[in-house]
């Protein structure tokens, strides 16, 4: 009905489909995609960490998702850096209570719907119980990512920031992923750490954990934040009340920007990353 397109016509339309390809690979159009960034957690309260620089690139505009690895079903007792209420919810009606704290505090800190894969709390490894577990939970990480193709990701660094183990595996399957080359894994990889003042204060009767903060040279990464994202930052922590008692949450309050003094530090895995921006070198 219309004829045979002639030769000039199919010049013209193959330049006009290179000229749309150039400009969507031009920096502009780049500058101009949604930023995404993944924190990569072993359990619901772990974005405490980050809270406030979570809370800013949403505000800005960048997609936060929250990947959360365990069910959260062991975040009871007292026989951790966290001094938690004596009685409370445990099992799975635990794992039903952190899940709906995750969501709170994602909401709060205006992150999207958080990504709760379910493994066992406390248990990541457990080679012995299960000699599957790790090639499941790498396999399940590394599809999420792949899914998501973050921008940024930010995760527990090799020491865990309190020495939990499972902070330890989940930051190092976000490593292995970046040295593999996993498809959606980005280069710009940052290890989290919780202020050594925020754990002094979670439990003053035993401090910090030992032998794990690293020392100063290693932050080169501080990523500032607002009064507004701080305050966004606390209200998410908030959320978490099978894991903060109200005494807890008080001493947060009197002494939190002292905590954090007005940027988030991280260490990235790169030492060619540094500034104060998870973005941009």
């Amino acid at each position: 009905m219309f004829g045979a397109m002639t030769t000039p016509r199919r010049s013209i339309l193959a330049a006009l489909a290179l000229a749309i390809v150039m400009l969507a690979r031009s920096p502009a159009a780049s500058q101009n995609r949604q930023r995404t960034l993944v924190a990569l957690l072993a359990h619901a309260d772990d974005e405490t960490a980050v809270g406030p620089a979570l809370a800013r690139y949403a505000r800005e505009g960048v997609q936060v998702h929250l990947i959360i690895v365990t069910d959260g079903s062991g975040g009871s007792g007292t026989q951790t850096y966290l001094q938690r209420p004596d009685s409370g919810p445990a099992g799975d009606a635990l794992a039903k209570a952190r899940a709906d704290e995750a969501r709170c505090a994602a909401t709060t800190l205006g992150a999207g719907e958080p990504i709760l894969l379910g493994f066992p709390d406390g248990k990541l490894g457990d080679y012995l119980g299960d000699r599957s577990l790790m090639t499941r939970l790498t396999d399940r990480i590394a599809k999420e990512i792949d899914r998501l193709h973050p921008d940024v990701v930010v995760t527990w660094g090799p020491d865990g920031g309190t020495g939990h183990p499972d902070h330890r595996i989940v930051g190092n399957i976000a490593t292995q992923l970046l040295r593999f080359g996993a498809p959606g894994m980005p280069e710009r990889l940052f290890y989290m750490y919780l202020p050594v003042e925020m754990m002094r204060l979670a439990n003053p009767q035993r401090g910090e954990p030992p032998l794990l903060f690293p020392r100063a040279k290693y932050f080169t990464v501080t990523v500032p934040f607002t009064p507004t994202d701080l305050d966004a930052a606390v209200k998410a922590m908030a959320c978490h009340r099978t894991q903060f008692s109200a005494e807890t949450m008080q001493r947060f309050l009197s002494a939190r920007d002292r905590i954090w003094s007005g940027a988030v530090a991280l260490v990235p895995e790169s030492p060619a990353l540094s500034g104060n921006d998870l973005f941009r070198k």
